[in-house]
């Protein structure tokens, strides 16, 4: 089946609206030593900035569903990318600690309600292609998240922006904005009519939701934490010139998944996706302890592959899985037991760094998680990639 025009403009949007998922919330890793320095912020102060968005996407997805099935996916995306935009930009204001908290508080409520609905449109606009119109969305999420990395600091928003990292930050919530304008214009008002009532509380004793947000959120647990700790890990070993970089390839290193998952298709059909990922997190977090100078890249690079092979792996279930109508149900399910996992262990990291004073103890929750991932996923039943019918 060929794609129209009208599949590319909708794929043009999904990737659009995945960038901005991860755009905003990405922006901060880059400029923690400038926002640690200047507001006084101890570990577990950094860990709760990166970590707060997380601990939102968790507690505010059940309500992204309801607002889905009130809304429909259209409006509950344009609002949740409203506030993103809006409340990313302020964060600077001041500057001051209860500000910044409070809008990356509002900023991570309108990208947990947005993030529901991406399932959904998958769902709606690609029942057919859905391995296809994930593969896009989940590719505008990693390119998302590489992109503040490579360019907030050396080069790119931080010297436009004057050396300020408040205008950093507000400087990229401007590409949500002409997001959130050009899906109001462009997308459908309505989607094809649900074949079953429109629900919107999950299931929370459907035991497929329950496993993959956990084997989920043991692998956001690892990204999240190292995003948040790896800048001052460096900063305080002598390495500080190497943050940038070694975030940029953190993050850039996800979108190596694409091909290695196009060449290799049994890694999102098959349990050895989460256990060669889970393997791969243990030694590249232990790497990135014990290897001294530049090494730290080449572990960043393995870490960073890692984690984004879980995360595919995990975002094409609720589509393939779910009953008609019920996907933004599965995904809140999910959603919230992948974002609350990966709030709390950042923190305990955060905890461990302070309270012993010891940087590379940071990364033993990271460490454990990533066992206990490999272990959890064991019992999960990954149904085979849905592919689409011959002819028109």
């Amino acid at each position: 089946m060929r794609l129209t025009r009208k599949d590319w403009v909708r794929l043009l949007l999904l990737w659009l609206g995945g960038i901005d998922l991860r755009l905003t919330l990405l922006a901060v890793p880059p400029l923690i030593p400038l926002i640690h320095r200047e507001l006084h912020l101890d570990e577990k102060a950094v860990g709760a900035l990166v970590s707060l968005p997380v601990l939102l996407f968790a507690t505010a997805a059940v309500p992204g569903s309801l607002l889905i099935a009130r809304l429909g996916v259209r409006g509950a995306l344009l609002a949740g990318l409203g506030f993103v935009a809006l409340f990313g930009a302020t964060r600077g204001l001041g500057p001051s600690t209860p500000v910044l908290f409070t809008s990356t508080f509002l900023m991570g409520l309108g990208v947990a309600v947005s993030q529901p609905a991406f399932p959904s449109i998958v769902r709606d606009w690609f029942p057919r292609r859905i391995a296809l119109a994930t593969a896009v969305y989940s590719n505008g999420i990693l390119i998302g998240e590489t992109l503040p990395n490579a360019l907030t600091t050396p080069v790119g928003v931080l010297p436009l922006a004057h050396g300020d990292w408040r205008w950093a930050l507000a400087t990229w919530s401007v590409l949500v904005a002409v997001t959130a304008v050009a899906i109001a214009i462009a997308a459908p008002r309505r989607g094809p009519k649900p074949t079953v009532p429109t629900r919107w509380w999950p299931s929370w004793r459907e035991g497929q939701t329950v496993r993959i947000g956990l084997v989920m959120g043991m692998a956001s647990a690892v990204y999240f934490g190292t995003n948040a700790y790896i800048p001052d890990f460096l900063d305080q070993t002598g390495r500080h010139q190497l943050i940038s970089p070694t975030l940029a390839i953190f993050n850039g290193a996800q979108l190596l998944t694409a091909p290695v998952v196009a060449v290799w298709d049994r890694l999102l059909t098959g349990r050895v996706g989460f256990i060669g990922s889970s393997a791969l997190m243990v030694v590249a977090q232990i790497g990135i302890v014990v290897t001294p100078g530049a090494g730290v890249l080449l572990w960043a690079l393995v870490l960073g592959f890692a984690a984004a092979l879980a995360f595919i792996v995990v975002l094409t279930m609720p589509p393939r899985i779910a009953a008609p109508g019920d996907v933004h149900r599965m995904s809140a399910g999910v959603f919230t037991f992948q974002y609350a996992i990966a709030f709390v262990v950042p923190l305990v990291s955060g905890a461990l760094w302070d309270a012993t004073g010891r940087a590379v103890l940071a990364f033993v929750p990271g460490i454990i998680a990533a066992v206990v991932m490999g272990w959890l996923a064991l019992s999960l039943r990954i149904p085979p990639a849905v592919q689409p019918p011959a002819g028109p």
